[in-house]
């Protein structure tokens, strides 16, 4: 069974840096497509990236585009997002996932999930 832990997030300021991990264990991180979530109190769960486990391609939603980059340590089997310049509309709670179908912006499609992990960017 796949599971997905997650670490980092916290409290930050305005304009500061934070590194969220998703390890992947009961699978290999790098047969899997695997993205990143996002949601805020009253909001849907937002899209944020995404990397193929073909050939490691990403996408990010225009919303992050520039400032988060979606990246994995197949070694490691840990998936991480790099966000920078974060803002107070960053706020929320953040999920990894992974899909073992097609590489999707969808959550629907994906079957694994972690916890979640909470940002909140205030200052």
């Amino acid at each position: 069974q796949v599971q997905l832990v997650q670490s980092g997030g916290g409290l930050v300021q305005p304009g500061e840096s934070l590194t969220l991990s998703c390890a992947v264990s009961g699978g290999t991180l790098s047969r899997y497509n695997m993205g990143w979530f996002r949601q805020a109190p009253g909001k849907p769960r937002e899209f944020l990236a995404y990397i193929g486990w073909r050939d490691g391609s990403t996408g990010v939603a225009d919303s992050v585009k520039g400032r988060f980059t979606i990246s994995r340590d197949s070694g490691k089997n840990i998936l991480y997002l790099q966000m920078n310049s974060l803002k107070v509309e960053d706020t929320g709670v953040y999920y990894c996932a992974g899909a073992s179908g097609v590489l999707t912006v969808d959550a629907r499609r994906y079957e694994y999930w972690g916890q979640g992990t909470q940002v909140t960017v205030s200052s």
